[in-house]
């Protein structure tokens, strides 16, 4: 939502005021504290303090920046964008417009990842297109056993990744590259939340604050998806697996391009609004052996 004009900037002092004015601008009420909480240096959950104190004055640097803040959230700005961070799976991730903003239904992705490596010793995982390394790490969390690689093409969205890994405390090895081109070795699981918007997409427009590499993917969307699956097979051990996030409309699509790559046991997992999100699929202990 693009507004063409607004109503004044807030120049009462009380932290009411300033809410009430960006409600009135057209932003949500959760969001408008939210940008509050990090134009004053506070946590972003702090919700109860801002209720509790808001007859506090605004600070001259809150004053300064929250203005802006909210209008280029109604710009369509991410909301990670503005505050820097985003919670995934459990863990505070610093985020900015070098990669995208994790979205909550990229953690059903990791969930059944888990699931079926929870009788796994020692896994060896690995995470195409980490961006943040949001999945990489969440995995990383979970299964501190795991051995873990997180690849992306761009270098700026692994110096992130890299960056929220040392302050987490968790080890990632990450790897600048082409998917799983001139990657050593071979893995219990391959993940991955590739770019599957199709470049004609209207709905790119919506999207035009985050990096378009990491969203668009070809005529329909499944570029990107081939080549991982042309990849993949040779980079499994034998019952290993390959999870892949796609579009809501996609599920089927991408469960012929598995069956057709030979994979097996081919299923689709649903994201927290019921819709299929991830397909994936194991490869065959025998087809896994004539690949070695």
């Amino acid at each position: 939502m693009i507004v063409n004009h607004s109503p004044a900037e807030p120049h009462e002092p009380e932290l009411r005021a300033a809410l009430a004015w960006a409600q009135r601008l057209g932003l949500a009420r959760l969001e408008a504290q939210m940008l509050l909480l990090h134009a004053l240096g506070r946590p972003l959950h702090d919700r109860a303090w801002l209720i509790a104190h808001d007859d506090h004055p605004l600070t001259a640097e809150a004053a300064a920046l929250f203005p802006s803040l909210c209008q280029r959230r109604l710009a369509g700005e991410p909301m990670a964008y503005l505050t820097g961070r985003k919670e995934f799976h459990g863990l505070e991730l610093a985020i900015d417009a070098r990669v995208l903003d994790p979205r909550p239904d990229t953690e059903t992705l990791v969930d059944w990842a888990l699931e079926l490596l929870a009788g796994t010793r020692a896994p060896r995982i690995a995470d195409l297109g980490t961006g943040s390394g949001a999945i990489a790490l969440a995995l990383a969390r979970a299964r501190p056993d795991a051995q873990l690689l997180a690849i992306d093409a761009s270098a700026p969205a692994l110096a992130l990744a890299r960056s929220n890994g040392q302050r987490l405390g968790l080890p990632v090895q990450w790897q600048q590259g082409d998917w799983l081109a001139g990657v050593p070795g071979r893995f219990h699981a391959i993940v991955s939340n590739p770019p599957y918007i199709a470049a004609d997409d209207p709905h790119l427009a919506a999207l035009r604050h985050e990096p378009l590499s990491a969203l668009a993917s070809g005529a329909d969307g499944l570029d990107d998806i081939r080549r991982i699956l042309a990849q993949a097979p040779a980079h499994l051990l034998p019952g290993g697996w390959l999870l892949l996030e796609h579009g809501w409309n996609q599920a089927e699509a991408v469960r012929q391009l598995l069956q057709a790559a030979g994979f097996s046991a081919v299923q689709s997992r649903l994201d927290l609004a019921g819709i299929a999100r991830c397909s994936g699929g194991t490869m065959p202990e025998k087809a896994a052996d004539e690949m070695k």
